[in-house]
């Protein structure tokens, strides 16, 4: 239970973590399975936006380097 509410306190975001006054009540037991769950799924959409993101931008290294010379126009 300390582990869970010490994970939300340690969110990124200070607006994702919670209050004080829900840390106390979490710890005297009230709260957490709801807040935690909420959390979970948060972060399992954040995870799979992230990895979405990272396919769709991942060219591999070799595009990095194998580019065709472009030639410029002349002088304006």
């Amino acid at each position: 239970m300390m582990i869970q509410v010490a994970l939300l306190c340690t969110q990124a975001s200070p607006e994702d973590r919670p209050a004080m006054s829900d840390v106390v009540r979490m710890l005297e037991g009230e709260g957490l399975a709801e807040r935690w769950e909420e959390w979970q799924h948060v972060e399992v959409n954040r995870r799979q936006e992230y990895e979405r993101l990272q396919r769709r931008f991942d060219w591999g290294e070799d595009t990095m380097f194998n580019h065709d010379a472009v030639e410029l126009s002349g002088g304006r």
